[in-house]
């Protein structure tokens, strides 16, 4: 692993190559905050997948993509006379100091559920009206369920166990299947997915990271099912359900 000072030295070389291409890029030059936001999110979705997919390699590469774009919209920041990456860096260390007063003063939180109450509270000590004043709105539905319920925890709002949240989720269940109207369906639907949500994350589980495996399990089963169907000289288009359902059960043996 490198030193501090090597790792200073390549960040420092970092905004020198920022400096280059802003100046002297053609694309680079022309980019704004708002013509970034969307490479961005593409970025960040790109070090998701190589997380779920537990690549390294991938990792590290993706990593240094979403960090050109923070040093980027650093850079567009100082030619606005705003601020610049020191002034990002320097507003992050003394948030992190204010906010984790069990290190840095004399508060005491012996667990990771006591850091997370102290950290809701100290945010509401910052001007923050509300405690949910910091969920993105345009956040991913479930990425936001989940932190919506996360934080209302923070203060204490939150089922006693799994199994008191797990009957909220039957509650919910049923109140979908009595519904027949679409538009109040649809409502009740979202609760379900809530307190599903909810239930998971009180078990210790992620509903979004699930679910994306889900997603790739279904993609790469569905795609051998195709290799196989074209194997036997076969259309899926043109079986039934039955037919098809059979290679499906061919190709779930390649998960294993």
């Amino acid at each position: 692993m490198n030193t501090r000072q090597e790792k200073i030295e390549a960040f420092g070389r970092l905004l020198d190559i920022m400096d280059d291409l802003r100046e002297k890029c053609p694309w680079d030059k022309k980019q704004t905050l708002e013509s970034l936001r969307h490479l961005t999110l593409e970025e960040t979705y790109e070090l998701s997948d190589a997380i779920l997919n537990e690549d390294l390699l991938e990792i590290k590469k993706e990593i240094g993509d979403v960090l050109l774009h923070l040093v980027f919209y650093a850079k567009i920041g100082s030619e606005k006379q705003s601020f610049d990456i020191a002034d990002v860096i320097n507003s992050l260390n003394e948030k992190l100091i204010f906010r984790h007063p069990h290190i840095y003063g004399d508060a005491v939180a012996e667990d990771e559920e006591a850091v997370k109450q102290n950290w809701e509270k100290l945010k509401l000590k910052e001007g923050n009206k509300s405690v949910l004043e910091g969920v993105p709105k345009s956040l991913p539905p479930i990425i936001k369920a989940y932190r919506i319920q996360d934080k209302v925890k923070g203060i204490g709002f939150e089922f006693d166990s799994a199994e008191d949240a797990w009957k909220k989720v039957e509650e919910e269940l049923e109140e979908f299947h009595a519904e027949t109207e679409t538009d109040k369906k649809e409502k009740e639907l979202g609760d379900v997915f809530f307190s599903l949500i909810n239930y998971a994350r009180i078990s210790g589980l992620n509903a979004d990271t699930a679910l994306e495996k889900t997603n790739s399990k279904f993609i790469s089963r569905f795609q051998k099912m195709e290799d196989i169907a074209r194997s036997k000289n076969l259309s899926l288009s043109d079986l039934n359900l039955e037919k098809m359902d059979e290679l499906w059960e061919e190709a779930k043996v390649f998960d294993k």
